[in-house]
């Protein structure tokens, strides 16, 4: 009876087992038909992190969405590095194939003792196939297609190649995938360069990278390293002095590296973003590990932000403005130097330098006078300043009506030089030289030294009534600077694909605009404006040319001047139009253009302005004047159709 009973419940145990083994079978069929094909890691691109340079090689920003990563080969990570992860994720690394069956022996009876899981036992490998195919659940099936994939990694690449995934994977705080992006999040630094010290601090981070970061627990994060340490020692991949040298060696972090944009020329970043995504698309420029190489220099940028924010600070509540703009760039290249957009970045994302148009008031004036030197007209040519009113004929601008222009100090100065009218910025002798050389004329110059906005052809565009852009009109100076040269602005100077592969080179194109003598006359004439009118207080102890400009109520500010090698425009203003109080009298643009010039410029070679070919200086110079222009009537009618807005002051 005995016998039957136990016959009866091997029976019975045989099936149960049979089942189970079936059920485990069928389960591990399942899986196997669902693993993913581990062949794809032949052509798999990580996500990876554009990166910007300035054009003196350093990093400005990283472009990455939801994955900040460099990725790096093997033998540009330092190899204690290499020892460091490997001392504490898997000690036996080289030594299995995917799987270390004594490590998941000593995992399972530490999960059975806590009734749950706690402990993987998985190596670097199955790390790698669970960071690359599988979700990071702790339960028994994806710990089974873990070991699975694992097997099937080490049978197609080598332990090098594995390891150079791995790095390039793992997670380590802050957003940071991969010792690259780690090691500069950190220590601001590339990964090759790691000593041991900081080495044993990013390894010890992957069992934990948010509980153990040094910026949220440095002590946990110091007991990680000496972890690290040990382990390194106990498999005797250091030496004992090694390992004492790195535990108490100090440690220099760079927290300003957890910011998003960076410190240093935000506005010029976002500009620069804009262009990428709007030539590669959004996906290419988060995730295609772009190197984007820019026309910045930090030393200009940094003294750009300095006088920017020294100014708003000291003396913006005094006059009334709340903003300021800057850029700067070389006339020779188009190359944009520096660039700030506004107060503060974090305030308003708005740049006052690519995306604001505003009124230039009379620093629109030298196109103008431009158009008249192309005319035949000389320096020494005579213009009456005297009271005009003009009658405006209606138009699909203005209703019309009489139109009676003052000058900026309410008072008039009978014949006066062309010369001396740009210096002391007159406005009733530029208004009648703009209908003297005509409207179009002007506009024609204006749109061919490179201002894009829409120019309404009426005479009040001698005092600046069309907005621009602060870019657009530095940039066009720099036409005279260039001696009559235009070349496009740019922020961009190469790109190159993740590989290292050109995906852009700019190519400067230089297009004649302006005769050579044009561009030095004018340069003469706006030396002038320096030496002896509206832009004194902007003199620096160099060649140099400028013109300011007010808007109507004192609503915007200007000062745009050169050297042969650098074009600077500045504006100052508040966002919600609203006048300023003084602004002129104490020439805030003019003192703000000179102070960043004078930290710039220092030790920079003192270049001259090319003298016009063929004229002597008494051409451009002394120029006899003409006969004096009749005494006008005292109402002037206009023909031609215009715009007349509220008149600027200067």
């Amino acid at each position: 009876m005995l016998a039957k009973k136990r016959l009866h419940w091997q029976k019975y145990s045989l099936v149960i087992l049979l089942l189970i083994m079936a059920a485990l079978a069928g389960l591990a069929l399942q899986i196997i038909t669902q693993l993913p094909d581990t062949e794809v890691l032949n052509s798999y691109l990580p996500s990876e992190s554009t990166m910007l340079f300035s054009a003196d090689g350093k990093v400005l920003a990283r472009f990455h969405q939801e994955e900040n990563r460099q990725v790096v080969p093997l033998s540009r990570i330092s190899t204690y590095v290499q020892k460091a992860v490997i001392a504490t994720e898997d000690p036996n690394f080289f030594h299995h194939h995917g799987l270390d069956f004594y490590g998941i022996v000593r995992a399972g009876i530490k999960n059975f003792a806590y009734g749950r899981i706690v402990e993987g036992g998985s190596t670097i490998t199955q790390q790698l196939a669970r960071n690359l195919f599988l979700n990071k659940r702790k339960t028994y099936t994806r710990k089974l297609a873990e070991a699975l994939i694992a097997l099937q990694i080490e049978r197609r690449y080598t332990k090098e190649e594995i390891l150079e995934l791995y790095l390039n994977q793992v997670y380590l705080g802050h957003n940071a995938y991969g010792i690259e992006s780690a090691a500069n999040l950190y220590f601001g630094k590339s990964a090759a360069d790691l000593d041991l010290a900081e080495s044993a601090m990013i390894a010890g981070l992957i069992r934990g990278p948010e509980l153990y970061s040094p910026y949220r627990n440095f002590k946990g994060a110091k007991l990680r390293q000496i972890f690290v340490i040990n382990k390194m020692l106990e498999h005797g991949l250091i030496s004992e002095r090694e390992g004492k040298l790195a535990a108490i060696a100090s440690l220099d972090f760079s927290p300003k590296n957890l910011k998003s944009l960076g410190e240093t020329a935000p506005y010029f970043i976002s500009y620069v973003l804009q262009e990428l995504t709007d030539k590669y698309g959004e996906e290419m420029v988060y995730h295609g590990g772009l190197k984007v190489y820019t026309s910045l220099d930090t030393r200009l940028q940094a003294a750009a932000e300095k006088v920017v924010t020294q100014f708003l600070s000291s003396e913006g509540k005094t006059y009334h403005f709340s903003q300021a703009a800057l850029v700067s760039l070389d006339p020779r290249t188009g190359y944009i130097k520096a660039l700030v957009g506004g107060a503060d970045f974090l305030e308003s994302k708005y740049n006052r330098v690519t995306q604001a148009k505003r009124p230039p008031g009379s620093s629109f004036k030298p196109f103008v006078y431009t158009a008249a030197i192309e005319q035949g007209l000389m320096p020494g040519e005579v213009l009456q300043d005297t009271p005009t009113t003009f009658t405006v004929w209606p138009n699909r601008w203005n209703p019309g009506g009489t139109w009676t222009p003052n000058n900026f100090d309410n008072k008039f100065h009978g014949a006066v030089t062309m010369r001396g009218a740009l210096e002391r910025s007159l406005n009733i002798p530029s208004i009648k030289l703009l209908e003297r050389v005509g409207i179009q004329s002007a506009i024609d110059v204006a749109q061919k030294m490179g201002i894009r906005s829409k120019l309404e052809p009426g005479l009040a565009l001698a005092l600046g009534a069309s907005e621009v852009s602060i870019l657009e009109l530095t940039s066009a100076f720099g036409v005279f600077a260039n001696a009559g040269i235009r070349v496009e602005p740019t922020a961009i100077t190469k790109i190159e694909n993740r590989d290292g592969v050109a995906l852009f080179n700019h190519r400067t194109v230089e297009r004649r605009v302006l005769d050579e003598n044009v561009a030095a006359i004018m340069i003469d004439l706006m030396r002038g404006v320096l030496s002896r009118g509206t832009g004194f207080r902007g003199q620096i102890d160099r060649p140099a040319a400028a013109k300011t400009g007010t808007s109507q109520e004192f609503r915007d500010a200007w000062f745009v001047g050169f050297v042969p090698q650098l074009a600077t425009g500045v504006w100052v203003g508040n966002d919600d139009n609203s006048p300023m109080k003084g602004i002129a009298e104490v020439a805030i643009c003019p003192r703000i253009w000179k102070s960043y010039n004078q930290i710039v410029l220092a030790g920079q070679p003192v270049l001259n302005f090319p003298a016009p070919e063929g004229l002597t200086p008494a051409d451009y110079l002394l120029a006899p004047p003409a006969a004096p222009e009749p005494e006008p009537a005292p109402t002037e009618e206009l023909t031609q159709e215009e715009i007349v807005p509220e008149e600027p002051l200067e």
